[in-house]
């Protein structure tokens, strides 16, 4: 039996819940799949999976070993990598993950830029505002804003950003420009529910972080829709310094309550500590500190 391939069976099995997907996905038959799979369970000495006319489900033995079997996989992917690259030219496929304005805005370009100057490299950018599990996703490489929680994953930090608060000018000739939190009962807010939740806005006032209840006009999980309408003139709205940093820079929108914002977020790369770090990750990231300004702390108005 060739242990890597009934692995592979093994976690295609899981991921799709059933042989015949399985099968479809890694292009073999039904038969191969179950045979793979039933070596697999002889060779161990337990049921990794339970199995009925309907469904495939993990036992707890099984969820257990699809975890180790996940890594062991990305080793061995990183490994091969590593060999075909010894002569330092980055080949192969990098998935990088960030979140969905960051990533549109720079990040894309930059893999675009990457891929034209390693050709040999095929790239899958993943844009999500959640954080996602980087081993279990296949994932190489993951830009995230924000400290990293407790976690064996390797962070580098490469920028930071401000979380502010912007409205239009217009906006702000006709209804005044806030200077503390108890000036927002007056103004129209305009909540992005992914940054801030709907109800309740927090502030740092003399270094100590205050909440405030608010009641938005317009609530939206597109960041993109809140900084739009907050340009039309709808009201203020809470965003990261990025995703405001053009606007800004042209008139569209204005600072408000600087002085009422947290410490910056740092920006960062961050990495599995489980995989080798291949030669197509490290020139990503080098190309990415080479070329890129990331540092979103010094904004246009100030």
């Amino acid at each position: 039996m060739d242990r890597f391939t009934a692995i592979g069976a093994f976690i295609a099995v899981s991921d799709l819940n059933g042989f015949a997907p399985a099968a479809r996905k890694l292009g073999v038959s039904t038969s191969a799949i179950t045979r793979h799979v039933s070596a697999l369970e002889e060779r161990l000495g337990v049921r990794l999976l339970n199995r009925t006319t309907r469904a495939v489900s993990l036992t707890d033995a099984g969820l257990r070993f699809l975890e180790r079997s996940r890594r062991i996989m990305a080793d061995l992917e990183d490994a091969e990598q590593m060999a075909e690259s010894e002569r330092g030219e980055p080949v192969g496929r990098l998935v990088v993950t960030a979140p969905q304005v960051f990533g549109r805005l720079h990040v894309a370009p930059l893999i675009c830029e990457f891929m034209t100057r390693h050709p040999k490299v095929s790239a899958e950018l993943m844009l999500s505002d959640r954080n996602v599990n980087l081993v279990e996703d296949g994932i190489d490489l993951a830009i995230r804003i924000g400290h990293l929680a407790d976690s064996s994953d390797i962070a580098r930090k490469v920028g930071a950003v401000r979380r502010v608060l912007v409205a239009s000018p217009d906006y702000l000739a006709c209804a005044g420009v806030p200077l503390s939190t108890e000036d927002l009962r007056q103004h129209r807010l305009i909540s992005f529910t992914a940054l801030t939740a709907t109800d309740h806005w927090r502030f740092w006032v003399a270094g100590t972080p205050q909440g405030v209840a608010v009641e938005p006009s317009y609530a939206t999980n597109s960041a993109d829709a809140a900084i739009w309408h907050a340009t039309q003139g709808g009201g203020l709205t809470m965003a990261l310094s990025y995703q405001v940093a053009d606007h800004l820079r042209h008139g569209r929108l204005s600072l408000v309550m600087a002085d009422h914002e947290p410490d910056p977020y740092p920006v960062q790369f961050i990495y599995p500590s489980s995989r080798l770090l291949s030669i197509k990750v490290r020139a990503f990231m080098e190309q990415a500190s080479a070329t890129q300004n990331w540092d979103f702390r010094t904004l246009a108005g100030e």
